[in-house]
């Protein structure tokens, strides 16, 4: 019987978890399997050559900047303001006659190794295909090196075939047949790393095969006692949430990649989340994993809140960055839903009281669920980015800003803003917005609105989509993320604009732009998030330039006590740097690890550390049988 879209299905559980019947008896419902917002056809509902939603995107119309998309509450604006914004600071002009890349006519010829094909097709009932588009969008992540490759035809290497499996023990199936026939596999949840994680290594000589986790999304198990659900690893965040919340509960768990990004992909990379500071990040919220590994499955036995049983192995598994096996099933920690939610906001002078008044939230544990802090540069941004406004509303915003520059006495230069969000009991939220303004009057902080803050947590959402249409009026532009302690918080964020600002002006950039905000903060310390663009229209190659600007930066994130990463992971392009970071023998033990789990190096990504480094027993594998070789020739 075919179910409607979004709905959830019943059916006997394959398996569970050992030590579990008990949880299984307690829910009534079993195992769910969930009808995702993203088909397994990916590309009839997300772009496939950018981030996104194919029906929501930024473009150009009679030269103004507008939003289309009713999924946002952008969706079917026009922006004059972020139009002027854009024209002032790169010095350019929306071209509305500029076209979005083509699908290519033609894709690589895969690489074919018969054996395992014909047991494939033999001997399990894995679901494949070899058809050119499932394999071009699952050859990259959301770098901006990989949407410019895209987009310029430049992958030689994409994945050879694409399965779905359906349940773990058809994962168990694939890793032994891959593993019999030294065949490479990348573990594939929502595509959207950042950091070159699931990008196609260019050089594999191998049957590349894309094992996407998206068939593996159901619902095993939830038990109320314990408040504990066990989820496959294929299922995506605002699914997740969706079915949690039909139950009153929720994990809690927003990374800015919530709509798009799988459970899997946030234990891969040891993911966090907007609201961390009530259900903690992903590594706090994780009881169990399990991993498909070459050598057998790894998991831990025992679904006790903690155990003293030597190195805790589900800390092997988060953020091995598919380098080690496939997730298959995480036990997750839930919490019944917030009866109120609530947003807020505050503004401050300046950036460094800011930063002030978030220490001293976090000295004394106060965080409300979110509390995020933007430069000047980031706040001017998003006033950018608000709609027209009528007549009156547009008289109410300046006596507004009368108030903040005259009776205040604040530059608009300097100001910068904190957005908020409450959630709990209504005792508890009055409590805590009570205490968060006090704090913030002691820093010259003062509020701004709900309406301001609601509107800044949801734009993060929205934000994602202005990268590909920068990238296409001419601007490359990108975060990155570092965590620091708080006594170099201030220092770091100076340092690094200032080298950004000193490595353009070496390379004769005069149109860009670089700011900050703080995220995520903790007892020791805060997470960093940089946004840096620059105009590339006269530029031969801009991701290039880019990227040996953003190394720079991380030079200078790394001298000033940043960590190399606090939530994208390493992937490729930060693995230059994971030896030091980890020491000579950390990176040892990582590589022992790795031998042991996959022998043959069929999860041959190259994250962390380099595909030269990270297994250099791998070239005494047999070679496989292919029917061709890999192509030379571009898209």
């Amino acid at each position: 019987m075919a179910a409607k879209r979004n709905a959830v299905t019943t059916e006997a559980p394959e398996s569970s978890a050992p030590g579990e019947g008990t949880a299984l008896a307690l829910d009534s419902r079993l195992s769910k399997r969930v009808e995702s917002v993203i088909p397994k056809k990916r590309h009839e509902a997300l772009k496939w050559f950018g981030w996104g939603y194919n029906d929501s995107q930024f473009y150009g119309k009679d030269g103004i900047i507008c939003f289309r998309g009713e999924k946002y509450p952008l969706g079917g604006c026009e922006l004059p303001s972020f139009t002027k914004w854009v024209e002032k600071k790169f010095d350019l002009r929306v071209d509305i006659t500029k076209q979005y890349p083509q699908l290519p006519r033609t894709y690589p010829r895969p690489v074919e190794n018969a054996p395992f094909l014909h047991e494939l097709k033999g001997t399990t009932q894995v679901d494949y295909s070899a058809e050119g588009i499932d394999r071009l969008v699952r050859c990259h992540g959301q770098t901006l090196n990989d949407i410019y490759s895209l987009w310029h035809h430049k992958f030689r290497r994409i994945p050879d075939l694409v399965v779905w499996p359906r349940c773990h023990d058809e994962v168990v199936q694939l890793v032994r047949l891959a593993h019999k026939h030294n065949v490479m596999l990348v573990p594939f949840g929502g595509g959207t790393s950042v950091s070159g994680a699931i990008t196609c290594p260019q050089n594999e000589s191998r049957m590349i095969c894309a094992l996407d986790t998206s068939q593996m999304n159901r619902l095993l198990w939830l038990n109320r006692e314990n408040l504990t659900v066990c989820f496959e690893s294929g299922i995506v965040g605002q699914d997740l949430e969706r079915v949690l919340r039909s139950e009153g509960l929720t994990v809690g768990h927003e990374p800015d990649s919530y709509e798009f990004s799988t459970l899997g992909g946030w234990v891969a990379t040891r993911a966090s989340g907007m609201k961390k500071n009530v259900y903690g990040n992903i590594e706090d919220l994780v009881v169990r994993v399990r991993m498909v590994t070459p050598s057998g499955t790894l998991e831990r036995e025992c679904s006790a809140p903690r155990v003293s049983c030597g190195p805790d192995f589900n800390h092997v598994i988060l953020g091995s960055e598919g380098t080690l096996g496939v997730i298959t099933e995480v036990v997750l920690k839930v919490r019944p839903l917030p009866s109120v939610r609530r947003y807020g906001s505050l503004a401050f002078p300046n950036f460094e009281q800011g930063v002030l008044f978030m220490r001293e939230v976090a000295r004394r544990r106060c965080q409300p669920a979110s509390v995020r802090l933007m430069d000047n540069e980031q706040f001017m941004f998003g006033q950018a980015l608000k709609p027209e406004k009528s007549w009156w509303a547009s008289v109410v915003d300046a006596m507004k800003q009368r108030y903040v520059t005259s009776w205040k006495g604040i530059d608009l230069n300097q100001i910068c803003a904190a957005t908020l969000l409450f959630e709990g009991d209504l005792k508890d939220v009055q409590r805590q917005e009570a205490l968060i303004y006090e704090i913030a009057e002691k820093f010259q902080g003062f509020p701004a609105g709900g309406q301001n803050g609601e509107r800044g947590y949801i734009l993060t959402f929205v934000i994602a989509y202005i990268r590909d249409f920068g990238l296409h009026q001419g601007i490359v532009a990108e975060s990155f993320e570092t965590s620091v302690p708080w006594d170099r918080c201030s220092l770091l964020c100076r340092s690094v604009k200032q080298r950004v600002v000193s490595e353009c002006s070496k390379r004769s950039i005069n149109y860009y732009t670089i700011s900050c905000r703080v995220t995520q903060t903790y007892d020791a310390g805060a997470c960093i998030y940089f946004y840096f663009g620059f105009r590339s229209t006269d530029v031969a190659d801009p991701v290039e330039l880019f990227e040996a600007i953003e190394h720079s930066a991380r030079d200078e994130i790394l001298s000033c006590g940043g960590s190399l990463s606090h939530h994208h992971g390493v992937g490729k392009i930060r693995s230059h740097w994971y030896r030091n970071a980890v020491t000579e023998t950390g990176s040892s033990l990582y590589s022992a690890a790795k031998r042991h789990l996959d022998p043959k190096n069929i999860f041959a990504l190259g994250n962390l550390l380099p595909l030269e480094e990270d297994h250099p027993t791998a070239e005494a594998s047999p070679p496989p049988t292919t029917s061709s070789t890999p192509p030379k020739a571009k898209l």
